[in-house]
């Protein structure tokens, strides 16, 4: 609540500033060239993001080594929140550019989300809101523990 009844936006890239941030940040996992984090308005429990460390908006102008460690470190996600949550599927994607529903358009990003089967609930269908079991920082400790417990 305290993040979206602000009155201003946050200034600068929440990617650049989650990337080397404190636990505030919701990141959970960081390499050398990306790092995943929490989504602050998560579609289901556990949905992260992966995001390469540097600002980069176009795929095409990832490294071999951005792209290649994203995608290992989607695919260790998926295995992580896949034994914590016990989802039946998982979807992964990314929204490149405005007119594709970037809502950050300039620092691209992949998506993580758990599903589960009947997850799309009538809250969401008829309020545009989500009901999610379990707050966000209680998500991140999970996560981070099932991560082994390191901060980096």
């Amino acid at each position: 609540m305290e993040y979206v009844s602000r009155s201003e936006a946050p200034a600068g890239c929440i990617f650049c500033s989650a990337a080397d941030g404190g636990e505030e940040s919701l990141w959970v996992a960081r390499r050398d060239h990306c790092f995943a984090l929490l989504n602050r308005f998560p579609y289901t429990s556990g949905h992260l993001m992966v995001a390469p460390r540097r600002h980069v908006a176009n795929l095409t102008a990832l490294s071999d080594e951005e792209l290649t460690e994203m995608m290992a470190m989607a695919r260790h996600m998926v295995k992580v929140l896949g034994e914590l949550y016990g989802p039946h599927g998982f979807n992964l994607g990314m929204n490149l550019g405005e007119a594709a529903g970037a809502g950050i358009a300039d620092h691209l990003h992949l998506h993580v989300v758990p599903r589960w089967r009947g997850d799309t609930n009538a809250m969401t269908t008829t309020a545009g809101v989500r009901v999610l079991p379990e707050g966000l920082p209680e998500t991140r400790r999970r996560v981070v523990q099932a991560l082994g417990g390191a901060d980096d």
